[in-house]
Parts: structure tokens; C-alpha cells; sequence
């Protein structure tokens, strides 16, 4: 097969052919918030977002970026004991904050002997044109991603979510970002309220037509002590079954690009705060299931590609 063993280009096979090896993520907090939580556009954040900004796995905003890396580092050093990492800048909203302070901590990031490149993830109405020339600037220097939270391109859900932006600001930084030879990686959640097969399938078609350079398939969380929580408690809205999301992401693999990168096939759950879907807890099954699923169906990224564009 075209990427080693698998059906699709994952992040691990693109990390691996760029590399010469294996290359891990180490999860940074920059201390950061965002314009949806501070009250420049709302308190309430994203309706599914934890009070963490997503980043449940991220080292602690009180040390700093050098000793959020060692820590890193210590925690996967029995099976990854000596070989490089992408410093990954992940709760909240990484690019919303003074210029001179995102060029320190981005520097101190890049400054670790074994930091290899950066992912950072924003929003994309927090890419102002300054913000622009330093991801240039950085793009310039070492390997670098962005990624951006799309979850979906219906802007009735976008508003229900508390998103916060609507499309065209997603389609005009991407544009920029993609014209200035940096790459992006789109979030898009599977599940949210009230969408249906079709409305999910619709944002994917949307990242492939945009050039979008990778992805990140999210299923829906509804966590604990979030707005999603008191929402699902209300109205009790359709949670996706591990058939239905299988489903899904093999539709959605065989429309992408064969030439993105997929980042991720679904997302980790805390066992303590997850609600529901309890059965995503089981990430290795749901990960096989989906790779038997695309041999049985005989589906490989890029099948259906040429179909809408």
C-alpha cells in the first residue's frame, strides 16, 4: 500500500517518511485564553470545550515552555526514549496574545535540542496579518503546522455551539496560510447537535476543496461540567453509535485528498469525565474497527476524491 500498512496517509507514516523516524508530539500550555472565554466575544467558550481549552494531556501552564518539554519527555521516555518531537501548542487559543510573547515562547520551544517543529493551534479569527508574518517568519526556520478548529460548516450548528465566527473568516485565513506555503490542519467534530450524515460529510467535502493540508476527525465528547453537558441533559440529542461513526469516517477517508495528512481518526476521552459516548473509551478497538471496516469495504483515502471537485 501507498502509506505502509494502512489505507490512509496518517500523521505517523507522513512524520515517519519526513523524518527518517519516528517523531512524537509533546503537548505544551502556553498559558493562553481566548477571545469566546474572556469576554471579548463571549464567557461561555465553545459548547463542548473543557475548562482545560481541550488540552487535557498538556504539561502544566505554571512551568515553563523548557520545563513543560522535559516533563513531556519524562512521561514517554520508556518507549520513546532518545528520538525527536513537534512542540505542540494546544489549550486554547495559542496565537491570541502579544506578538513579542508569542515569538519568545514559540523561540524557547524551538530552542530544545530535540524539538524538531511546532503545531499550533488557534482560531482563526486570532491570525491578524502581524500574526501572519511571524508564522511566516517561523515557517521560514523549522517544520510548523497550524490548526485550526472548523468542527463544522453549517453556520446554524456553528451559532448553537458558541463558535464564535463564521465561515468565511475560516476560508480567508486558510487562504492566506495556504498562499504563504503553511500548512493547516482543520478540526472537524463528528456528532454535534442536530447535524446529520450529510451535514458531517458536507465539512469534510469543504477542507478537501479548500487545499485544507490535514485533518483532525474529532467524535463528539459531552463532558462533564460543560455547556454540551447541561444541553445533553436537556434535550437528550442523538449521541453517534460506534457503527454510525465508523460509518462516517470511512465515507470521509475515501473523499479526502489523497495527499492529506491525517492527524487523528477520533479522540481521547477521560474515563472520569467522559458522559458519553462511553464505548469511544476503547480507542484501540475503535481504531481497528475502523481500519477492518475500510478492508471489508475495500475503501482507501482518495477514493471518491475526483467526485466533488
Amino acid at each position: 500500500m501507498r502509506w505502509g500498512e494502512k489505507r490512509y496517509n496518517s500523521l505517523n507514516y507522513f512524520l515517519r517518511e519526513k523524518f527518517g523516524e519516528k517523531v512524537y508530539k509533546v503537548s505544551l500550555d502556553g498559558g493562553f485564553t481566548c477571545p469566546n472565554r474572556d469576554g471579548t466575544l463571549s464567557k461561555k467558550g465553545c459548547i463542548f470545550c473543557s475548562d482545560s481549552g481541550s488540552g487535557e494531556f498538556a504539561g502544566s501552564r505554571k512551568k515553563s515552555i523548557t520545563d513543560q518539554i522535559e516533563e513531556q519527555l519524562e512521561l514517554i521516555s520508556k518507549k520513546f526514549s532518545s528520538g525527536n518531537v513537534i512542540a505542540y501548542f494546544q489549550n486554547f487559543t495559542n496565537t491570541y496574545g502579544d506578538l513579542e510573547y508569542l515569538r519568545k515562547i514559540y523561540k524557547e520551544a524551538l530552542s530544545h535540542p530535540r524539538v524538531v517543529g511546532l503545531a499550533i493551534a488557534t482560531r482563526p479569527d486570532c491570525i491578524d496579518d502581524k500574526i501572519l508574518d511571524l508564522l511566516e517568519e517561523l515557517n521560514n526556520k523549522t517544520f510548523l503546522w497550524i490548526e485550526l478548529g472548523l468542527q463544522t460548516t453549517d453556520e446554524k450548528t456553528a451559532r448553537s455551539i458558541n463558535r464564535g465566527w463564521e465561515l468565511e473568516v475560516f476560508d480567508d485565513v486558510t487562504d492566506k496560510l495556504n498562499n504563504k506555503d503553511i500548512k493547516v490542519v482543520a478540526h472537524i467534530i463528528l456528532g454535534l447537535p442536530n447535524e446529520n450524515h450529510e451535514t458531517m460529510l458536507a465539512s469534510i467535502r469543504h477542507i478537501v476543496v479548500g487545499k485544507i493540508w490535514g485533518v483532525k476527525f474529532h467524535l463528539l465528547h459531552v463532558i462533564k461540567d460543560t455547556n454540551l453537558e447541561k444541553l445533553y441533559t436537556k434535550t437528550g440529542f442523538h449521541i453517534l453509535t460506534k457503527e454510525e461513526y465508523i460509518d462516517l469516517i470511512t465515507k470521509g477517508i475515501g473523499i479526502l485528498d489523497e495527499d492529506m495528512v491525517i492527524h487523528r481518526l477520533t479522540g481521547d476521552g477521560s474515563w472520569e469525565t467522559l458522559i458519553e459516548p462511553r464505548w469511544s473509551l476503547n480507542k484501540r478497538d475503535v481504531l481497528n474497527s475502523i481500519e477492518k471496516h475500510l478492508k471489508e469495504n475495500d475503501v482507501s483515502q482518495g477514493d471518491q476524491h475526483e467526485k466533488i471537485t
